[in-house]
Formats: C-alpha cells, structure tokens, sequence
C-alpha cells in the first residue's frame, strides 16, 4: 500500500495565497464574491489563499480582475533581493496566523502611545510564556 504524505504548502504558494487574501480584504472583497467572480467555490478560494492549492497562471489572471489589480501587483512579494524575499515571504506567512491581520487592523487605528503599550505588554507575555515552558523542560 503506498504510504500517504501530509504535503505541506511551499512558501512561495502561501505567500502567493497570503497577497491574494491581503488584496480582497484591503477592498472589501468577500472569499464567496470573489469565487463567484472566478466561477469556482470559496472553498477554493481558501484552499489557494492559505496555500493548500497552487493558482495557476489562468486564475491568476481571473483573480487580478476580480480584485482590480494587476498580476504583478499581487507578485510584487517575489521581488527583490533573496533577503528581501525571505523577509516578504516570512511576513506573509506570518499573516496566516488566525486573526493575524485583525489584529493588525485594529493596531493601526491605535493611537502612537497605546500602540507601544500594546508592544510591550505583548512581549512581557511571550516572554513570561517562554520562561514557564523552560521551567517545564527543566523538570521534566
């Protein structure tokens, strides 16, 4: 019996889906509004925005219609310097965190202040969180 691979998305297909998923919520877009746009279900829209499935360059295409902006626009990530590109795809990946993007919509209509207030009470708790797992390493 062959054996069954648990594929994991390559970076460049989740960044690719993470630039799609930024457009259609910078404009407003629903995942079922866009599906309906590009003749496909918005599970499918999902699949290609979390990088479970790749976009060929033809959806590509139908998906910058819909979304009012060209390919390249949705590409930009993949230029620049290696380093460059590592960073945009590390950043987009990132942005696949559940709530990821919310979050950072909220933290922008913050006022400066708050924002570093924010910062700093966020990283007290990572690392409090890293402490208490080292403590837990520790004893086991």
């Amino acid at each position: 019996m062959a054996e069954v691979s648990a594929k994991t998305p390559e970076p460049m297909d989740i960044a690719l889906g993470a630039a799609v998923r930024i457009r259609r919520r910078t404009i407003g877009m629903s995942q079922e509004a866009l599906a309906e746009q590009c003749g496909v279900s918005f599970q499918q829209i999902q699949k290609y925005e979390n990088g479970a499935n790749r976009i060929s360059f033809s959806r590509l295409v139908q998906i910058s219609r819909a979304l009012r902006c060209r390919v390249t626009d949705l590409m930009d990530v993949f230029d620049g310097a290696d380093k460059e590109t590592a960073e945009d795809l590390d950043l987009l990946t990132r942005m696949r965190t559940p709530g990821a993007l919310e979050l950072l919509t909220a933290y922008e209509k913050l006022a400066p202040d708050v924002r570093s207030s924010l910062v700093n009470l966020v990283r007290t708790l990572t690392n409090q969180q890293a402490d208490a797992a080292a403590k837990a390493a520790v004893l086991a």
